[in-house]
Formats: C-alpha cells, structure tokens, sequence
C-alpha cells in the first residue's frame, strides 16, 4: 500500500500544483533535496576533491542501490548524465561494419532515431523497423522475421515511448536476441522508476535510464547496465577517458574490467548522491507498490478522459503504464495550455515532429501529456478530469 500522506508530505510542491509531468521531470522528495545540499556544503567547506574522498563510501552507494534497483551487479553500472548520453555511449561500442542493419521500432525515441540515422549516412548501415500490429503492439513475429533474414547487429526498443504510456514486450524481445545472438539495448528512460525492472528477465546487453523523470532524482543524472556478455566481449565506448582505461605504453590502452569503462572522471557528485538517494526512496516504497498505485491513477485518468467527448484519446497498445496523452477535436493547444496553466497543472506537450512515425500514424500534430506518479492521488485524477470537462 502506498501511504500517500508521508510521501506528499516528502514532496511539499503537491500543495501549490497539481503535477502530472513525471515523464518530463518529476518533483523530488526532501530527503534527496537535503542529501544533495548536505554534499554540496561539504564541497564548499573543503573543496570537491577532498569531499568526494571524504564521501566515497556514499558515493560507491550509488553502484549498489543501482544493481538492486535492476537485478545486476555494481560492476555492471556506470553513471552518466541522462539516458540518451548512456545509450549513445552503449550505441558507439558496437563494432558496426558498412553494410550492417540495425533493427529498431516505430516508438523508438527520437534522439535514438537521430543516432542511428547519422550511423547510417557516416557508415552505411541500414535501418529497418519491426511492423507494429493493428493494436499498437509490437509484431513479435514480424521481429523474428527480420531477425533472421537480416541479421542485425543490433536490437533497440524503447521500453515507454516518451509520446504514449504503451509498455513494449522487453523480455520477449530479450528471448529473440538471445537465440540469434544479437546485441540488444533498452531504453528504459520511461520505465524504471514507475515499474519493475528487471535485466536478468530482460537479457539485454545495454539499458539506459534517466535520473530525473520516475526515479525523481535530480537533472543531469543517469545510469547505464551494461552485461557481463558485453564487458567480457571488450565493448567500450568509442571516446573513452581516464576513468575508464589504464594508458599502458604511449600508443596504447586497456580498458577497465567493469562498467565504469563507460563513465567519465569528471563527475557531479552532488548529482549522483542525489540519484542514489532517489533510488533508495523509490525501494523503500516498493516498485511493485509504486505500479500498482500508479496504474489505479491512469486507469482513472484515461476513463475521465474517454468520456469527455471533445478529447481524443491517443493512447494504443495493451499494456500502458503512468503517461496519457491527448487532444482536442475542437479546440487549439493554446487553448488547452490556458486552461491548464490557469488551474496550475503542470503537464507537458508533444509535437508531430517529436515522435514523426508515430504521430503520423495517429495524425495528430500535437498531444497534451500527462503522466501521474505514486504522490498523485485519486482525488488530482478527478480534479484535471473537471478542469477539462471546461474545454
């Protein structure tokens, strides 16, 4: 059970707003806000380099809360600043070779679109995209068709697109990379946080994630699993530095044993032990409780909008999670964004040309995002749901 009280007592701003905009970048609890200004105090009293030795233990903390939160081990973590720079990074380690193909989804997001049409134009590999079925759900058995005829040497799925609260079949996806061994990335950017997630069910090589949507950690932070497989393989960022290799002799270098072979020296320390702190909250609550709650939020919130009969819905696929999104048949952005703004709901808005397949697809050219999170209560559900029925 979620106790709503103490945890909006943990988030002061539920008083003044009504928040829906976890997605983006949601509101963090006190205790992560205080942690962070205790670091940041300590840095001003004796400078950044002896605090971080001061507070290494906290720091390695990170690494430990982290493989907890995903089912791994600390060696299989790098921090990073956000998830598209951990899945680019993850992306530059594959040996790609002119003539290669990569398979992705409609729902990739947008900048994991960008990176792999760059890919193509500087190295000659070629996309292809599994089909979708008529549900919104990705075709399994379109997936394996293309599996096998192309061979890919990579397998990207975004586990939430950004622009709906559709959930993709990870795991099942995992099962087809591993029989056709595959290198295979999540981007979990929407996910983990609002669910359970789980890298050993998943059999991916690579998952990203974002500190500052549902893990309510702060901007700026981020995390990367990377495999044993992928370690052992040798895969390495293609621009490494110090913290992740030993210079050996003056044209050469070994990267380290394990995942930090990913990260940067320079670190914000300040971030990370706010993120690690972010995870600690989010597991003293309970994934599973933080889904359960979650979903009688958007089940509620998509009823309330369904009957509103001048929105539409742009929702598709099975199984969602905390986004809805929307629009209207009669009425502009703007003036769905005054009537919001007017009441203090905080939301955010999603472009053709965010998600272009997608929004093509719907034809829709704009969408009113919102994405409830476990200090959201049943009575904010129904009090947006008011606030439309004016439009």
């Amino acid at each position: 059970m979620i106790d709503s009280y103490r945890i909006r007592q943990d988030t002061p701003p539920c008083r003044n707003i009504l928040f829906l905009n976890s997605a983006g970048s949601s509101l963090m609890p006190r205790q992560v806000l205080n942690k962070m200004s205790e670091y940041q105090s300590l840095e001003g009293e004796v400078g950044g380099y002896a605090a971080a030795a001061m507070e290494q233990h906290a720091i390695s903390g990170f690494y430990i809360a982290c493989a907890e939160l995903l089912n791994t081990k600390k060696e299989n973590i790098a921090f990073v600043y956000n998830a598209t720079d951990g899945y680019s990074k993850a992306v530059s380690s594959i040996p790609f070779n002119s003539g290669d193909y990569i398979l992705l989804t409609d729902d990739d997001y947008i900048s994991n679109h960008f990176l792999f049409i760059s890919l193509s134009k500087r190295l000659s590999i070629n996309i292809i995209r599994c089909n979708n079925l008529e549900s919104g759900d990705l075709d399994l058995n379109d997936m394996e068709l293309k599996i096998k005829k192309y061979k890919p040497k990579l397998v990207s799925v975004t586990h939430i697109p950004t622009n709906s609260g559709k959930i993709q079949p990870i795991e099942e996806v995992g099962v087809l990379c591993k029989k056709y061994d595959v290198w295979y990335i999540v981007d979990a950017c929407q996910s983990v946080g609002q669910l359970p997630v789980d890298v050993q069910k998943i059999k991916c090589d690579f998952l990203s994630a974002t500190g500052r949507k549902f893990l309510r950690g702060p901007r700026g932070t981020g995390l990367l699993y990377i495999s044993d497989k992928a370690l052992d393989f040798g895969l390495a960022p293609l621009l490494i530095d110090m913290e992740g290799a030993v210079w050996k002799d003056e044209d050469q270098f070994t990267v380290v044993q394990n995942a930090k072979r990913f990260e940067l020296w320079e670190s914000n320390y300040v971030n990370i032990i706010g993120l690690k702190e972010a995870i600690l909250y989010a597991q003293s609550i309970g994934l599973r409780n933080i889904e359960q709650h979650n979903s009688l939020l958007v089940n509620e919130l998509k009823y309330g909008l369904y009957l509103n009969k001048e929105l539409i819905l742009t929702e598709n696929g099975s199984y969602s999670a905390g986004i809805v999104t929307f629009t209207s048949k009669k009425h502009s952005l703007d003036q769905t964004k005054s009537l919001l703004n007017q009441h203090k709901v905080s939301y955010s808005i999603g472009f053709r040309h965010f998600a272009l397949i997608d929004f093509n697809k719907k034809d829709v050219d704009w969408v009113i995002r919102f994405s409830p999170h476990y200090f959201n209560t049943i009575d904010e559900i129904n009090k947006v749901v008011e606030i439309l029925d004016d439009l």
